[in-house]
């Protein structure tokens, strides 16, 4: 509403240009009268299943719609305070605010103006209860949201979404290591690794080849040694897939855990039979994954803790799957020694 006489003097408002735009201006002590937007505050709050808090509005605008927990900053106290405020008198909860997420401009039809302030805001007391102006408090899963009263509530939780984004992805490829199920960060270094197979397995030739300990295997020949590793590399994928239990467990004998065993055992037992050491079935093992490591550092651009993650990730899998390896060979070679001796 335009002002119409000047709270200092009382004479007529007329709206004349002032520092480059049409204001309001007392006509007798030219006192201005600035039009500034009313802040507002709104919350973003997270639970343990990345679920987001929303309060479905109880008053116009917008009512029965739902929209983050928000509402205006008052005199004497912080733009942090506003947003904890209106949580707790919105949602019934406290919170402690983390980080700014978005500013937004609003022209309301109810309310003129608006600067819209989104913070990121970590529960730390409080049940969820409705207040004030909501007449009811829920989570919802970020990709099955309501549709949203403020567009401006949409962009913040965007913001939010990209913040974390890399950080959940990490966190569910942790979860997934664990649990052995899901989709892993260092997948695609895996298939990375079984697309470039043959290079690899010239490199890891070129080793064995070039190496004090495997002089012995010097004798299948280089194509040979190449070929086996092709092979071994471009399965890699499924097997990485199989928990390794130890021989005899149920899971080694699926069909992944049968691969492994059957491979690696004749991968020892052939050189037992050329009369290599078993020191050099263990060590050319190990030289093959250094190789796998080193290509994948080569090949690798390590910008984000994501790409390093991945890295952990894949020395990890690869760790526990060359520990399998040389089980099941050193049980090959044994088995033939054995033979041998009888």
């Amino acid at each position: 509403m335009k002002a119409r006489f000047c709270s200092q003097c009382g004479e007529e408002v007329v709206v004349r240009p002032e520092d480059g735009r049409e204001r309001e201006v007392c006509s007798a002590c030219a006192t201005v009268f600035y039009r500034n937007p009313l802040p507002v505050v709104a919350s973003v709050v997270i639970d343990r299943e990345r679920r987001v808090l929303l309060v479905k509005r109880g008053q116009e605008p917008h009512a029965g719609m739902w929209c983050l927990p928000i509402g205006f900053a008052e005199l004497g106290e912080t733009i942090h305070e506003a947003a904890l405020r209106e949580l707790r008198e919105e949602a019934g909860i406290e919170g402690e605010v983390i980080a700014l997420l978005d500013a937004d401009s609003f022209e309301s039809g109810h309310y003129g103006d608006l600067l819209i302030v989104s913070f990121e805001v970590e529960k730390t007391g409080g049940v969820e209860t409705p207040g004030d102006d909501a007449v009811d408090v829920r989570y919802f899963h970020l990709d099955g949201l309501p549709p949203l009263a403020f567009a401006s509530n949409e962009r913040a939780l965007e913001v939010y979404v990209a913040r974390h984004e890399e950080e959940w992805r990490i966190q569910d490829s942790f979860r997934h290591l664990q649990e052995k199920s899901g989709a892993l960060l260092s997948d695609p270094l895996v298939h990375l690794i079984e697309e470039h197979a043959a290079d690899i397995a010239v490199r890891w030739a070129e080793e064995v080849f070039g190496h004090h300990t495997t002089s012995c295997l010097r004798s299948l020949g280089r194509e040979h040694l190449e070929k086996e590793a092709t092979l071994a590399l471009s399965r890699l994928g499924v097997w990485l897939q199989v928990d390794g239990d130890a021989e005899g467990s149920e899971r080694a004998s699926r069909s992944g855990g049968s691969e492994v065993r059957a491979f690696y055992r004749e991968w020892g037992a052939e050189r037992a039979r050329a009369g290599c050491s078993v020191h050099e079935v263990l060590s050319s093992l190990s030289l093959l994954k250094r190789c796998v490591y080193d290509h994948a550092r080569d090949v690798g651009v390590w910008e984000r803790p994501a790409d390093l993650y991945r890295v952990v990730e894949l020395v990890s899998l690869m760790g526990s799957f060359f520990d399998r390896a040389s089980y099941h060979a050193a049980v090959g070679f044994e088995d033939v020694s054995s033979s041998s001796k009888d």
